[in-house]
């Protein structure tokens, strides 16, 4: 089990009430204190008050202060490091909130674990040995070099801290805004400059899983079972229920209005109307078991595309679900024409050159498939973004040249987010959900090898054209005065705009 650090603690009255305020960290100059939230610095042996800050907003994690794990040793490093979370900042953008949680390191030091797209990074402070570009140089998709390491530029965004609870060793003002750049490496690791101080602060990290750090002192599960937010729909006046404490966007279940919760159920509910609700063929609230683990369906969207150079503007449809899981955090299930497919946001950044035909990821090779335009259509249930209908999005996607592996490239106004995956069989996803009896309406193209280095003869091309024809033929009498297909690029695999936080 993880201890805390043999350290003198320093513990002093609060400024503003009175109770006591401990440092737990050498490195924490703010805190926030537990009872009156006053925000106090220590200068020398004197505590001083510069404000009151705003409660955090509770959410998904089941991560506290308090709680303590060990971090597994790296290859060629002694062995797991003992970390205790003292701290919590929630930061804002305009691509969402995310939240970034301090760690006391034995010896004083102190890290982060924050969350990364629906999962979480670990990160230590780095040192840079050149002086870094101004936040400006940085443009999103530029490759550039930080400490002789190559990075890809995958965020752009000014953000502001929205609240904050116990020790930090930083704490920039509440609501001033400040540049953040993240940028992502091809090995996995993230890289996050913070523009908020006079001098920029790096981190550099590694996605994790909760269930790795062997975490103790989390949230207790009965804790959880308190009662669902709930609120009157601002169009038709419905009950509408809020699951996740951390949902930035939700849907009614009466009138299916899109409902923006950017600002909390008590701020001003903005809604849209949905017309024509699309059925989702797993009903929202369904759990189904992927990878040893149990995963609950709390979002679904809709989205739309169409081939960039497509004179015909042909537009084709895939469904997304959201899948939750609490130690695992976010994944999406893809359902497509041409097949199933689970697949997560990339931790790093593949090799990949704008305009290139090919890229590379964690060793393997991928083939560009096809280059389009999305939008996202209609949503239901929750979403830790904030999701809105009409998003758009620039997407690629690719196919390993080797096997199931796919790969999708998806830019936003201040964002670029890889995906990563594999292609699921049919009747897999069935199982999953304990839907055998609805086996048939899961069936899609088999989810085998489909290398795209494989030579094909002069007999299966024959064969092909022949199919092909016939297809032709069916669809120009089946047509009739309707307007664009169902049909799948590939999907974008989980590609989504502005989710999540960016640490």
């Amino acid at each position: 089990m993880a201890t805390r650090s043999a350290q003198r603690h320093y513990r002093a009255p609060c400024p503003g009430c009175g109770a006591p305020v401990e440092f737990q960290s050498a490195q924490s100059t703010h805190a926030v204190c537990p009872y009156c939230h006053s925000t106090v610095v220590r200068s020398g042996g004197v505590l001083q008050r510069l404000g009151t800050m705003a409660e955090v907003f509770d959410d998904h994690s089941p991560l506290q202060l308090g709680a303590s794990g060990r971090l597994p040793a790296a290859p060629g490093a002694g062995g797991a490091q003992a970390f205790t979370l003292i701290g919590r900042l929630q930061y804002e953008a305009a691509q969402g909130r995310w939240t970034e949680w301090i760690a006391l390191l034995p010896g004083g030091a102190s890290a982060s674990l924050a969350e990364d797209n629906g999962a979480y990074v670990f990160s230590r402070p780095v040192t840079p040995r050149h002086t870094l570009p101004e936040p400006g140089h940085l443009r999103l998709g530029m490759t550039t070099a930080i400490n002789g390491k190559a990075y890809t530029v995958a965020a752009h965004l000014q953000a502001h801290l929205v609240a904050a609870e116990g020790e930090t060793p930083k704490l920039p003002p509440p609501g001033q805004p400040f540049a953040v750049v993240e940028l992502r490496a091809a090995d996995g690791e993230v890289l996050s400059i913070d523009y908020g101080a006079a001098l920029p602060e790096v981190q550099a990290g590694r996605s994790v899983r909760l269930e790795d750090l062997q975490l103790t002192g989390l949230k207790d599960e009965s804790a959880r079972e308190e009662a669902a937010r709930q609120f009157g729909c601002p169009r038709c006046g419905a009950p509408v229920h809020v699951e996740l404490a951390a949902s930035k966007s939700c849907t009614c279940p009466s009138c299916h209005s899109l409902i923006d919760l950017a600002e909390g159920v008590g701020g001003e509910l903005r809604h849209a109307v949905q017309r024509e609700p699309v059925q989702p063929l797993i009903p929202l609230g369904s759990t189904g078991q992927f990878e040893g683990a149990p995963w609950q369906v709390v979002g679904f969207q809709h989205r739309t595309g169409v081939e960039v150079g497509d004179d015909d503007e042909e537009v084709f449809g895939w469904d997304e679900y959201l899948l939750y899981n609490r130690q695992r955090g976010f994944i999406f299930l893809v359902d497509a024409s041409d097949g199933w497919s689970l697949v997560r946001p990339a931790s790093g950044a593949p090799k990949h050159k704008g305009g290139a035909q090919s890229a590379t990821y964690l060793g393997r090779q991928y083939r560009l498939t096809s280059t389009y335009r999305a939008e996202t259509n209609y949503v239901a249930g929750e979403f830790y973004w904030p999701v809105q209908r009409g998003q758009k999005t620039s997407n690629d996607d690719f196919a390993a040249v080797d096997g199931k592996g796919i790969l999708s490239r998806e830019q936003a106004p201040g964002e670029v987010t890889w995906s990563h995956g594999q292609r699921l069989d049919s009747s897999v996803v069935a199982q999953a959900f304990k839907l055998q009896d609805r086996d048939g309406l899961f069936t899609r193209q088999d989810a085998g090898i489909t290398s795209i280095t494989l030579g094909a003869g002069c007999g299966t091309v024959v064969l092909l054209f022949v199919v092909l024809l016939v297809l032709l033929i069916v669809l120009a009498n089946c047509s009739g005065d309707s307007g664009g297909g169902y049909r799948s690029s590939g999907g974008s695999w989980g590609g989504y705009t502005s989710g999540g936080g960016h640490k």
